[in-house]
């Protein structure tokens, strides 16, 4: 008698292997981590971009952003389509008025960015409307950006 493995033996083994490298790749989270990175580089180009087309305008914010208020949170996009809503209570309020939102499109005009970046859809449905990014203008000045959702980050935010 011939010793050896028969195929059976040989299917179930490939098969408990595929079955462990799949579980360790774990493609859902790397999904979600690559979306999370993709925030993370959304705002700091965001970020940026306004910074430096501050530096270049001796030290005054784009029009957009000079005209918010302080201490104000606001969506950054057009928010042109469907507006209802008065005011933002969730500041990522998927219909939002139109003066609770930043429109940056400026930052493209001027060439400081090659398009206001849109979040990555996980949860939420962003469009160049609104976008899934906030500005908040804190009243001493600071801006900081925010992504409105973050699948395996604790919070997606810059702050300058």
């Amino acid at each position: 008698m011939k010793k050896g493995f028969t195929l059976i033996e040989l299917l179930i083994v490939i098969a408990i292997i595929a079955a462990v490298v799949f579980v360790a790749l774990d493609p859902l989270t790397r999904f979600q981590d690559a979306r999370d990175s993709s925030r993370w580089t959304d705002v700091g180009a965001i970020i940026a971009a306004i910074k430096v087309d501050q530096v270049d305008n001796g030290g005054s914010y784009l029009s957009a952003v000079a005209t918010t208020t302080n201490a104000g949170v606001y969506m950054i996009g057009t928010c042109t389509s469907g507006a209802t809503a008065t005011s933002i209570t969730d500041y990522c309020d998927t219909n939002p008025d139109q003066v609770s939102c930043v429109d940056l499109t400026q930052l493209v005009t001027d060439g400081y960015m090659s398009s206001v970046p849109v979040s990555p859809n996980g949860s939420g449905t962003w469009t160049s409307s609104t976008t899934g990014y906030t500005l908040e203008r804190r009243g001493n000045g600071i801006l900081f950006i925010r992504a409105c959702e973050s699948e395996n980050s604790d919070e997606i935010e810059v702050g300058r």
